[in-house]
């Protein structure tokens, strides 16, 4: 593996099971309608957690009082707790910035997770269960997504974490979440490293990214076309390129000070986008190096090939 570039600390080789991360005392679920809410909360119901499915926001305080009175009990093993909080609450949803912030100057602030995905992705999902959205009315489909996506507006910018769910099918999600809690997880943030490709569009809940294209393509090596960024051929061709090496150990650099302000700020959650072309060679072959290169025993990494087997 290669050595860490200037400034970067060594890697920690303690294994990342041994330092746990702190979850947060509740976790709410929120986002736009038809963007995978149902799925998510399935699958943490599924790993053990409590979920409470369509919470008025006014409720939230009470669930974190009880669920403190749970945490206290002698002996007890609380299950961690997730609240869906969504649009179906109409009104009362108004609410719920004003909640959060009460509860935050309280010192109480749960961990919202908004998902999203594209206006052209939320339309297919919609046609294809002939479902009205919630907020439609009388007018058009997009309409209702148009008028939720406003009313999210401010709760999608304070949220702790953004997954953009436009490219993903409902096992390619539950993966992701399943991975992004994992309650055996060991560290104090969760960092998914994420290949996509540009001509599919830029991950919506991407906090950074990086663009693979001024690698030579392996797309143009015809022994190599065929094959992917996890195939070793396609990687020892990427990673030997001119400027490979200075690229990961730039990342490494950059994302030293960043973690020590994510820890210092309870940011629990990042996402680090890699693109080329397709998504199909560089920046699959890059991900898979970063996400190795990255884990220590504060970070907890994990891949997510965006459109590897679009092509």
């Amino acid at each position: 593996m290669t050595e860490p570039g200037p400034g970067v600390p060594p890697q920690d080789p303690t294994p990342v099971e041994q330092s746990p991360v702190e979850q947060p005392p509740i976790l709410v679920l929120t986002g736009m309608s038809g963007a995978g809410r149902s799925t998510a909360a399935n699958v943490l119901e599924d790993r053990g957690w409590y979920v409470v499915d369509n919470l008025p926001p006014q409720m939230l305080p009470q669930l974190l009082q009880l669920h403190g009175e749970d945490r206290r009990t002698e002996g007890s093993t609380p299950a961690r707790v997730a609240a869906v909080v969504d649009v179906r609450s109409h009104g009362i949803f108004a609410d719920f910035g004003a909640i959060i912030g009460e509860l935050t100057r309280a010192g109480h602030r749960p961990s919202v997770v908004f998902l999203d995905a594209t206006d052209e992705a939320l339309v297919r999902r919609f046609e294809s269960v002939r479902r009205p959205h919630p907020l439609q009315g009388d007018g058009r489909l997009l309409d209702g997504i148009l008028r939720e996506r406003e009313l999210l507006r401010d709760l999608r910018s304070d949220a702790d974490l953004i997954v953009d769910t436009s490219g993903l099918n409902v096992h390619q999600l539950s993966s992701k979440i399943s991975s992004m809690f994992e309650s055996g997880a060991r560290a104090q943030i969760r960092l998914a490293v994420m290949s996509f490709g540009f001509k599919y569009g830029v991950p919506l809940d991407a906090d950074f990214v990086y663009d693979m294209r001024f690698l030579p393509n392996p797309y143009w090596v015809p022994e190599l076309r065929q094959l992917t960024g996890r195939d070793e051929a396609v990687a020892d061709f990427v990673l030997s390129q001119p400027g490979a090496a200075e690229f990961l150990d730039g990342v490494l650099a950059l994302m030293a000070p960043v973690v020590d302000g994510y820890v210092h700020e309870g940011r629990r959650y990042v996402t680090l986008a890699v693109g080329c072309t397709g998504g199909k060679h560089r920046s699959v072959a890059v991900a898979e190096q970063l996400a190795e290169r990255l884990e220590s025993a504060r970070v907890a990494t994990f891949i997510v090939h965006r459109d590897l087997g679009r092509e």
